[in-house]
């Protein structure tokens, strides 16, 4: 019988890490091109490290915003780069590999939303930003792993709440606000691998180091964690820990961040039952190279029709209201 994979462990980072050539032309291109390069948490290290921002797909399509570049390289996924292109409308979004998709976002199709609202027409639909553009022009309000407490504890007490498309998520978020909610049957490939037995295993092997876990991760893993909590509010989590190892939860790309972020700790990707850490597939289609390519050529390009673009606007900018 094989032995449990061990965790893999990330030691602070070295300082002055040299670029490579293929990250030096990239960084060149995107001057060239007038670009500015998004990079979500969970993408490879040397993507990383050509970012302009880096950080969850809401936070980067706003630092787009802020920008005055005509173009984004949304290093993300599909449903990511869409989120973009709805709240920055006139400019071009590239994403380098189109068929960068998620299992979360894939588990609830539009047409299947639309047949809900239908049979029950008093549900207010609470939409995870892990959905398509299509489900969230179908939706009342848009949330985030960060602020789904909050945006769930403004929704009218006299309407039954769906929540799409993260179930683990939407259970998490009921039993914080104690609001019952019908959850969408979704959930992320990647973050319901982790599993009890695996993340003690990593406990036994670091004594004392805590364990920080994403709200996608199943129950049973969220009540061994001592936080569970948002990508963004890992970093500061994690700053603020004495510890000088911490267990992480989620997908590993997520490390790489928290090694520039935090740089004196060292973190140790939660294992799983098969591997010694975690990636997403869809998130790792994206490769420097395709970086580079999307850069010269111009493409892919994420298009939206405007009708479906302005109606998922609306959640998204209702969630921004309510969560002030």
């Amino acid at each position: 019988m094989n032995a449990p994979p061990a965790p893999a462990v990330f030691p602070p980072l070295p300082q002055d890490v040299p670029l490579s050539d293929l990250q030096r032309e990239v960084i060149a291109l995107k001057r060239e091109k007038q670009a500015v390069i998004l990079a979500h948490n969970y993408q490879c290290e040397d993507i990383q490290g050509v970012a302009d921002f880096v950080g969850d797909s809401l936070g980067l399509a706003y630092r787009a915003a802020e920008t005055s570049s005509p173009t984004i390289v949304f290093c993300g996924v599909h449903f990511m780069a869409e989120t973009a292109k709805i709240v920055n409308p006139g400019r071009r979004v590239l994403l380098p590999d189109m068929e960068a998709g998620c299992s979360l976002a894939d588990s609830c199709p539009a047409e299947k939303l639309a047949a809900a609202r239908k049979a029950d027409p008093s549900l207010y639909v609470v939409a995870y930003i892990n959905c398509s553009a299509a489900v969230k022009a179908l939706s009342d309000v848009i949330c985030t792993s960060g602020n789904a407490s909050k945006i769930v504890g403004r929704v009218p007490a006299d309407r039954p709440v769906l929540f799409v498309p993260d179930q683990n998520l939407g259970r998490w978020v009921s039993a914080r606000t104690g609001r019952p909610m019908r959850l969408w049957p979704g959930n992320c490939y990647a973050h319901v691998q982790f599993t009890p037995g695996a993340l003690l295993r990593a406990k036994a092997a670091h004594p004392g180091a805590p364990v920080v876990a994403h709200p996608e991760c199943t129950e049973a893993v969220r009540d061994i964690a001592d936080m569970v909590c948002s990508t963004e509010l890992m970093v500061a989590w994690c700053r603020e820990q004495s510890a000088g190892t911490i267990i992480v939860a989620t997908e590993s790309g997520m490390i790489h961040r928290l090694r520039r972020e935090v740089p004196l700790k060292t973190f140790v990707a939660a294992p799983t039952d098969r591997c010694s850490c975690n990636e997403c597939k869809f998130m790792k289609m994206n490769t420097l190279q395709k970086v580079r390519d999307c850069l010269v050529k111009g493409s892919p390009e994420i298009t939206l029709p405007e009708e479906i673009r302005s109606r998922a606007e609306i959640p998204l900018r209702r969630m921004l209201e309510w969560s002030r």
